[in-house]
């Protein structure tokens, strides 16, 4: 059985994190990815660390599996051509640069969809094509703080926080994913490609979701709240006597429970406490009395009476013991692989699992250019072509 994405092709012009993410969840699910930079390699994230294994950045392992590698001047004429060339017989074509930079290349959608009216255009930038904004740079931390996710992120001690990691990088490779599929699967009807707009900031105001409802709808300026959460009590961490742990109360039913287990049973008809509203309203005052109480005992102590009653809670583990937890194995999230230079590397898994067509590791993360040859073997260059281009720094 083949994959998911069996003969479908990549051409890929994007680095760092948001579109590498997307091209290598298309590949994971059998798309065939070129991954194209700059002589040498331009991904910066090559070069992002430590951690080095073999002079391999663990930062650059980590979104580029399942691809293969080419190194082009998009500068350079013989280098644009080489570009027009992979265009027609892509599926589909995705960048991440600045606004209006394929177009100074001469490599726009009016362009490359005038060669190949089929391919599936995708550009990725800080803050879109259109607006105000679009010429304006788009790291993941300055998308963070002007799309609201910092304002809301971190407590009032603390002052603004970004996430720990460049979540609207993460969400706007994913949102891509999502819409290049959705144009792939709009093609096989119409027989048409479709160019597609996605921005770091959008993903970031749209990730605020309940969090923006609430604004839209009362014109309250949402707070930072820390960990607890918006619109539920309790719903948060708590102090036990060896640590901390996360309870999440998410109806009537369960908060029940939770003052049962916990010796409280009159809370839960106190009016003060009945309904989620109210427990909102008196939240202060309802997590200090359920605080005194889980103080007394060892996060094991109350996980164990938590999960034996069906009240939603976990302990708050570091990475490392993320990585040893028995549902890691059980999951397959950590994949071994060969590479050439770096060596046996661990990456983590696929969260996509699909019955009938499973994610397959094919490809380590390639070198620079290290399939330049294939590909232009492919494209019908000549040996002695492909020796002038590395000479004049084309590939």
């Amino acid at each position: 059985m083949g994959s998911a994405l069996s003969g479908i092709k990549v051409l890929d012009l994007t680095r760092v994190l948001a579109g590498p993410l997307c091209t290598m969840t298309l590949g994971d699910l059998g798309a065939e990815i070129i991954k194209v930079e700059a002589p040498g390699g331009s991904d910066d994230t090559r070069y992002w660390g430590p951690p080095f294994q073999n002079n391999i950045s663990a930062y650059y392992l980590c979104a580029n599996r399942n691809k293969k590698s080419l190194t082009v001047n998009l500068k350079a004429d013989k280098g644009k051509e080489i570009i027009k060339k992979l265009a027609l017989e892509s599926d589909v074509i995705i960048h991440n640069f600045k606004t209006g930079t394929m177009e100074r290349l001469g490599l726009s959608y009016d362009v490359l969809s005038e060669l190949n009216p089929r391919a599936v255009y995708c550009s990725i930038t800080g803050f879109g094509e259109t607006g105000p904004y679009k010429e304006l740079a788009g790291y993941d931390f300055i998308i963070q703080a002007m799309c609201g996710f910092m304002s809301i992120t971190g407590s009032k001690e603390s002052g603004p926080q970004k996430a720990g990691v460049a979540i609207t990088d993460i969400l706007t490779g994913l949102n891509a994913c999502i819409a290049i599929q959705a144009a792939l699967l709009e093609r096989s009807r119409s027989g048409k490609g479709q160019k597609i707009d996605i921005s770091l900031f959008d993903s970031g105001v749209a990730s605020l979701v309940n969090i923006a409802s609430n604004y839209l709808m009362s014109g309250s300026i949402p707070k930072p709240l820390g960990n607890h959460h918006a619109n539920i009590v309790p719903y948060q961490t708590f102090d036990t006597s060896d640590g901390k742990m996360v309870i999440a109360v998410g109806n009537n039913s369960q908060f029940e429970k939770l003052c049962s287990l916990l010796g409280l049973v009159h809370l839960s008809s106190d009016e003060r406490f009945r309904t989620n509203s109210d427990r909102v309203k008196n939240r202060e005052e309802l997590v200090g009395i359920l605080q005194n109480i889980l103080i007394k005992n060892a996060t094991r102590h109350w996980q164990n009476l938590c999960n034996d009653n069906g009240i939603p809670s976990g302990p708050i583990y570091n990475v490392e013991e993320v990585f040893q937890s028995p549902q890691i194995k059980a999951r397959e999230m950590i994949v071994e692989m060969e590479h050439p230079e770096a060596g046996i590397i661990q990456l983590v898994g696929t969260p996509l699992k699909l019955s009938r067509t499973p994610v397959t590791m094919k490809h380590h993360p390639p070198s620079p250019g290290e399939h330049s040859q294939e590909i232009l073997d492919r494209l019908g260059y000549s040996e002695e072509e492909v020796k002038e281009f590395a000479e004049h720094h084309i590939i």
